[in-house]
């Protein structure tokens, strides 16, 4: 098995996302830059948080443009396992992988804090080992972290079971209390949340196992014994 995971200028969280990646799953990690081409033998490929291009115009506009996205394109039609996280979910929704938009809190502050997701949709690559409706708490930090859809994209997303998670309360002002969706083929994840940095215990104050079971639930979608 190995995942890449995307740098691009600003990122900031591919290193704790490739250490919970290979040190605490020992899966086969490996960076790639924005300007490069992917391996055609990744498995999975993950889009991390982070501020690309400085949050410049509009979270992930810019990046959604990078060369990179084309090859990801390819292996989100091959059905390949893709996770956005937090700015990463924002690029997938600016390069059309994913429906609706990023927008500004409805606070227009900087949120960095602890909150609590349900799983909505537990037959995606990253959520076949969570429980329906189970909870799982993890921190959020954005500043553009309120989803929005129109009516008819959301009528959509729960007709398709595009809804992964949702927030236990209202945290930001996100449509239906949305914090991640996939494509209709469920195989390309967005979440605003951040699982690396809730997966291990020595960070995670409440309890580490849900997060755990995201990256798990990759393993298991690929075929990796556990």
């Amino acid at each position: 098995m190995k995942v890449g995971v995307i740098v691009f200028p600003g990122s900031n969280c591919d290193r704790d996302m490739y250490h919970v990646l290979r040190d605490v799953f020992k899966i086969n990690t490996e960076y790639f830059w924005h300007e490069k081409n992917l391996s055609k033998n990744l498995d999975a490929v993950i889009l991390p948080g982070g501020f690309s291009y400085g949050d410049r115009l509009r979270a992930g506009v810019i990046a959604a443009h990078s060369p990179v996205i084309s090859d990801v394109k390819k292996f989100a039609q091959k059905g390949i396992p893709i996770l956005g996280v937090c700015n990463g979910f924002q690029i997938l929704v600016e390069s059309g992988l994913l429906p609706g938009v990023l927008m500004k809190n409805n606070s227009l502050n900087f949120m960095c804090e602890w909150t609590n997701l349900i799983v909505e949709n537990n037959k995606t690559p990253f959520t076949n080992k969570l429980k329906l409706r189970q909870k799982i708490p993890i921190p959020i930090a954005n500043g553009e972290g309120r989803y929005f859809a129109d009516e008819k994209t959301t009528k959509l997303l729960k007709k398709n079971n595009q809804i992964v998670f949702r927030y236990s309360k209202i945290v930001n002002g996100s449509t239906f209390r949305i914090a991640g969706i996939c494509n209709k083929d469920g195989n390309v994840v967005g979440m605003m949340p951040h699982p690396e940095r809730a997966a291990e215990p020595e960070i995670n104050p409440i309890d580490s196992k849900p997060s755990s079971l995201i990256f798990e639930s990759l393993l298991n979608a690929i075929g990796v014994a556990q």
